[in-house]
Parts: C-alpha cells; sequence; structure tokens
C-alpha cells in the first residue's frame, strides 16, 4: 500500500520498514535542525476568549448561507464572521 504524505512524497510500506529499521538502530537521514513544536488543535481564531452565539433561521435563509459561503471558499462560520466583522465596523 502506498501512502500520500502532505508535501506530496509517497512512500510505501516498504519504505516505512526500512525507516523504522533505521530508525531502530539510532541512524536518522537528514542533518540535525531546531525542534519545532507547535499546539496541536487548531489556531486561535482570536486573542481573546471565543462565546458561542446560538439563534433560529429559516430553512431556507440557511441554505442561502450555506450556498454564498460555499461560493466564496468559506465555511458557514467564516462567512457569518466576516459579515460581523465587517458590519461591526460600520457601527
Amino acid at each position: 500500500m502506498d501512502y500520500r504524505l502532505k508535501g506530496g512524497v509517497t512512500l510505501s510500506d516498504a519504505d516505512f520498514d526500512r525507516l523504522a529499521d533505521q530508525a531502530e538502530a539510532g541512524n536518522y537521514p537528514g542533518t540535525p535542525g531546531e525542534w519545532i513544536v507547535r499546539p496541536q488543535g487548531r489556531p486561535a481564531l482570536s486573542d481573546e476568549e471565543l462565546v458561542s452565539i446560538t439563534f433560529r433561521v429559516p430553512r431556507s435563509q440557511r441554505d442561502a448561507l450555506d450556498a454564498k459561503a460555499e461560493s466564496r471558499g468559506e465555511t458557514r462560520s467564516q462567512f457569518i464572521r466576516e459579515t460581523l466583522t465587517r458590519e461591526l465596523a460600520y457601527a
């Protein structure tokens, strides 16, 4: 079986076995570099505490909202956050 990595490289089961054998022998390919530790999960949306806002809308409005967000390549939440930020800037 082949596995495609995020960077586009494809590795097979044989490649993983070879890398595992090398690691067990203490042989790591490449040159040592700086360890980069990043927090797990999605990046924070804000430095402030985030709160949820829940409200109901007719299904047709929800469907229109989803279509608009999808046409812009955004999620529903992204679209709503950007719209809210833009409208509050005019207040």
